[in-house]
């Protein structure tokens, strides 16, 4: 499953309507057996309880396999299971203990349980045969036995609910997203379809998956598996029957009805099987599907060639859906897709939306194998099929476009920003988390980008070869298995035959390393020696590679190519020995491990940065070491410190980079020019954050890089330009043409933070505009909109009118308008707060559409000075939102909390002490979810 983004998001429709309910098959208004345990669960919600990795039991009764029947009807669908069980033999043998019996989990507050029988027995009796308490259902080993007895031996279970999947704001279970009913199912949502063992460790057959509905209205009825039949019923509705051959857990479950248009295609495997490849969607969005369809094709295609995986079923079916929490799911053979993660056109779509596309694509197709056909033994292991799964998006991405430097650039930046944040506050955990109260909390950075930087340290310390071999025989093992990091560890070790044993305490440590380094030269033996120092919370020292390189300090030539060093102990001293000359180490090259590097003297040689940012032969190095002189620069300004020898430095770095040559990728040299954004320079504070001040500062650093170079830049951008227009009309997401377009919009942005003076403001406010309405594309038209959306003084008319325009054209495109909203609420304006809070009274706006709600109020608490105002009026704001939020989504409430509100203690006292009143006030609330429980609660430690 892939998270959502927090930009670039989607206007689900509003669940329909409350109607009339039109009864589906017989039990209509029955008193439901579990009424009483609702109506009380409702009433008083039971006390959040903390599940413990160290606790996991195999199931005493497992299902095996599963038949399930849906009846849709307007505010009325029945469901109708029939559970093959069996003794679990991972739990007891035949001798072994049978006092337990089956659990089912179900949530009473929506699934109304009409009828629970077992073949074999007479009616049930609550208490005797099966007891029923909060979000459980206890079919007792006694009566199951007796049924077995009394037919033939084999433990059926029988069970009719009913749910209303229009009223399921939560959007976890079966549920109404405008003209379609969709299924969410990971991590818990089953539970709220049907009563049913819901954990990753329960693997079944679904043989038989019948859904029935009203022709006319969901005329396309989708399940996981082949279609093994269809046909029409009574009363113009109709029927079809899915079957799925290959045993998953019931989080792997999906359905889709609805009016929805298709695009297929077809593509012939390694083994010459021909799969029917399908993208469904509302019936407007389906010229936007030719992207994401294509992306499959080179997905499944890459990872034949890569790791040897070809799919496994006929028929492929992706769905995009408005509604959704999160950004994809890979439920097996139907992938359910946020909008935002599958639709693309040029005019709706930039280039980030694109590759993001590809991605996600590949990151849903990958689960296939990693994640579906070897799942998790229990959620504890969540990482070993995201972060694995990361990985192999990220190759694939890297690969298949040819930018790896680029990629493992973006790569980087999402694991040095969210997930060292989330290290370094309260609800820091381990990849393998060892506990929680809501699961939902810990689809994670840590869980998914740090996971996936776990899994590039075994293709870093084994080699491509080892891994595959390490993957192989993973595979080989655990096909059709749910199992732990511990047996994608021992797969890898055994493959290569290697002890992998201090690795694994990467699985158990929380928080981001740091390792210290210093070096020393000796001249006369030519011996350059490398001292490297590791801290971490494991009690003991871990496994950390540490990739180097060392150039020639007077030629810059490099004169020891990449070698990964082994960091085994707290302390090593590595030797470089028959050097000629001084050098200079490029350390962590390619950050070929999730930690923080820095001198063990505590002062960075502003020297040998710019030295490594002018002359690494490592892309990753060369682009690290200029951040790092940036940030310097930017850090002085901020402490008062007299910089004008760091600012030579930076203004001598970035013309060196401006001009150079030898760079051929306009991607590269475009993230070389760049500064560290606002969200990264926080990170790397040391004492109390001061988001407006590190804003004043950037822009000074900025301002003054652009002044410098105002001429050299000018002539860039209209080199480029001239590049497009002489490219023609034609748009490509090429690496070309992608390289053009961003480096033309950073030398944009430096020529927009000219504006000292009322002239300098309208040439700012021209030279946008004017980028804004050439615009051929939306990577150019959001790249002018944002830095308009942020104009003040003689540009305020320019901003208002770019505002108005941007919305006229979206025309009502929901992918368009949620950046609409996004970069009003990133605005770098004084009044943005009361701009956002006029955004929530908006027609198009609505709380109870996750993604119009991050759009908007995610992207304000991004814009770090103006949520982190002295005054606190921002974090009043997210309070405000988020008390009426939960009661709606808890999921995306606890989301959109945790990484604003609960780093209280990185700033001053006056901000902290306002963050926790707003924590209190959260924790507070009468009938608040686990969910936000869990996330405040750990906040206010």
């Amino acid at each position: 499953m892939s998270p959502p983004n927090i930009t670039d998001v989607v206007d689900p429709a509003v669940p329909a309507p409350k109607k009339a309910r039109t009864d589906g098959p017989g039990d209509a208004g029955k008193t439901a057996l579990n009424a009483a345990l609702a109506a009380a669960t409702k009433a008083k919600p039971p006390v959040p309880q903390e599940v413990r990795r160290l606790d996991y039991k195999p199931l005493a009764y497992h299902v095996t396999k599963v038949s399930l029947d849906f009846h849709l009807f307007e505010r009325r669908t029945v469901v109708e299971s029939v559970l093959t069980v069996e003794k679990n033999p991972a739990a007891h043998g035949e001798d072994g203990n049978d006092e337990d019996g089956l659990h089912l989990d179900g949530d009473e507050r929506v699934v109304s349980l009409l009828a629970l029988s077992v073949d074999g027995c007479d009616a049930l009796a609550p208490e005797a045969d099966y007891v029923l308490t909060p979000g459980k259902l206890l079919i007792k080993a006694a009566t199951l036995l007796r049924g077995a007895a009394n037919s033939g031996g084999a433990i059926i279970v029988r069970s009719k609910v009913e749910i209303v999947p229009e009223d399921n704001l939560q959007l976890s279970g079966l549920y109404r997203s405008g003209p379609m009913y969709c299924s969410q199912c990971e991590a818990e949502g089953f539970r709220r379809i049907t009563y049913y063992p819901d954990r990753p460790d329960n693997m079944a057959t679904f043989e038989r998956v019948r859904i029935e509905a009203d022709a006319k209205s969901f005329p396309v009825m989708l399940s996981n598996g082949n279609l093994i039949e269809e046909g029409d019923c009574e009363g113009e509705r109709h029927f079809k029957v899915w079957s799925d051959p290959f045993p998953k857990p019931s989080y792997l479950f999906a359905l889709v009805a609805g009016d929805l248009g298709c695009l297929e295609d077809t593509f012939t495997t390694m083994s010459g099987r021909k799969v029917q490849l399908r993208f469904f969607s509302e019936h407007n969005n389906v010229g936007k599907l030719n992207y994401a369809l294509e992306s499959l094709k080179r997905a499944m295609k890459w990872d034949e060639a890569t790791f040897g995986l070809e799919y496994d079923l006929d028929l492929f079916n992706v769905v995009a859906v408005e509604s959704f929490n999160m950004g994809a799911m890979e439920n097996k053979s139907l992938n359910v897709f946020n909008t935002s993660c599958v639709l693309c056109d040029p005019v709706t779509s930039s280039d980030a939306n694109y590759f993001r596309v590809e991605a996600i694509i590949g990151h849903e197709y990958f689960h296939n194998w990693t994640g579906n056909r070897v799942t998790c033994q229990d959620w504890f292991q969540l990482t070993l099929k995201e972060g694995l799964t990361v990985f192999r998006d990220q190759q694939f991405s890297g690969q298949i476009n040819n930018c790896a430097a680029v990629g493992r650039i973006q790569n980087v930046l999402t694991v040095r920003g969210p997930q060292f944040k989330e290290d370094a506050g309260p609800m820091s955990h381990p990849i393998r988390p060892d506990a929680y109260v809501a699961m939902d909390n810990f689809y994670t950075s840590t869980v998914y980008r740090k996971g996936a930087e776990v899994i590039r340290m075994y293709d870093t310390l084994l080699g491509t070869e080892g891994f595959r071999k390490g993957m192989d025989l993973y595979f080989k093992r655990h096909d059709g298995a749910a199992v732990t990091c511990d047996d994608f560890l021992a797969a890898m070790a055994d493959a290569n035959d290697v002890d992998l044993s201090q690795f694994a305490r990467w699985y158990s440590t929380s928080g981001t390393p740091t390792v210290t380094y210093s070096s020393t030269f000796d001249a006369d033996k030519g011996m350059f020696q490398l001292a490297l120092t590791q801290k971490s919370r494991s009690d003991e020292p871990l496994l950390i590679p540490v990739s180097v390189g060392l150039l020639d300090k007077a030629t810059g030539e490099e004169v020891v190519p990449t070698k990964v060093l082994q960091l085994k102990e707290s302390t090593q001293t590595f030797d470089f020995p028959g050097l000629k000359g001084a050098v200079v180490p490029s350390i962590l090259r390619n950050f070929s491990a999730p930690v923080k590097l820095s001198p063990a003297s505590g002062t960075v040689d502003e020297s040998e940065l710019a030295f490594l940012a002018s002359r690494d032969t490592d892309g990753f190095n060369r682009w690290d070491a200029a951040q790092k002189l940036y940030e310097a620069a930017i850090f002085k300004v901020m402490s008062g410190e007299a910089f004008e020898q760091t600012l030579s430095l930076v203004l001598e770095t970035f013309g060196q980079t401006l001009k150079d040559e030898g760079i051929s990728d306009d991607s590269i040299r475009a993230y070389a020019l760049m500064l560290p954004g606002e969200s990264t320079l926080a990170e790397s504070v040391t004492g109390a954050v001061d988001p407006p001040a590190i804003r004043k500062a950037r822009k000074h650093v900025k301002a003054a890089i652009a002044r410098k170079y105002q001429t050299e830049l000018l002539a860039a951008y209209n080199k480029l330009t001239a590049a497009i227009d002489a490219a023609g009309d034609t748009f490509k997401v090429d690496g070309v043409s992608v390289g053009r377009r961003r480096l033309r919009n950073v030398y944009l942005g430096y020529l927009c933070s000219i504006a000292a003076s009322g002239d300098e403001e309208k040439e700012a406010a021209a030279l946008a505009s004017q980028h804004f309405n050439d615009a051929k594309g939306m990577s150019d038209k959001l790249a002018a909109f944002n830095l308009l959306a942020s104009m003040s003084g003689e540009g305020e008319s320019a901003r208002e009118a770019a505002i108005q325009k941007f919305y006229d054209d979206a025309n009502g495109d929901p992918l368009v308008l949620d950046k609409w909203f996004s970069v009003q609420a990133g605005a770098s304006l004084p009044d943005v707060l009361d701009r956002v809070v006029k955004l929530t009274e908006h027609t198009l706006f609505s709380l109870k559409t996750p993604n119009r709600c991050r759009a908007l109020v995610l992207s304000f608490t991004m814009n770090q000075a103006a949520f982190h105002a002295e005054d606190g009026k921002g974090y009043k704001f997210l309070g405000d939102v988020l008390e009426k939020l939960d009661s709606i989504n808890s999921k995306v409430a606890a989301r959109t909390t945790a990484g604003s509100l609960i780093g209280w203690k990185k700033y001053d006292k006056k901000r902290a002490e306002l963050m926790k009143a707003q924590l209190e006030r959260l924790k507070g609330m009468p009938n608040v979810s686990n969910e936000l429980f869990e996330i405040v609660t750990k906040g206010l430690k």
